[in-house]
């Protein structure tokens, strides 16, 4: 029997670490208070998506991702501070696109979780 993927929660994962190897080399670069506040809410996406599927509720689900929503974009602040500072030589442009699409599906999901 195949099963289906959840492909937030795949797409939260695999971001959270590829957040997690740039992390390391920030460290690495003595960026330290950016790094900590990158990982903080980057991983925060993926683990809130995570405890949305065992939500006990529609709307412990929709809060679940509305958090994941709302970390996601403040992920996407700390990678354009990255970026546009130039602090780092590190590439975060594509880490800067697939931010945008976890936060366009928590949107979606979010809305039409609140609407159904």
């Amino acid at each position: 029997m195949e099963v289906k993927q959840n492909i937030i929660v795949t797409k939260t994962f695999n971001f959270s670490k590829q957040i997690i190897k740039l992390y390391i080399s920030l460290k690495r670069d003595k960026v330290f208070e950016l790094a900590s506040q990158l990982i903080r809410s980057a991983t925060s996406i993926g683990a809130n998506v995570e405890e949305a599927q065992a939500a006990q509720s529609k709307r412990d689900f929709i809060s679940k991702m509305s958090i994941a929503a709302k970390e996601a974009r403040e992920t996407r602040y700390w990678l354009r501070l990255l970026h546009e500072t130039e602090i780092t030589e590190k590439e975060v442009e594509h880490l800067l696109k697939e931010v945008e699409e976890i936060i366009n599906i928590l949107t979606k999901i979010v809305k039409t979780s609140s609407t159904n």
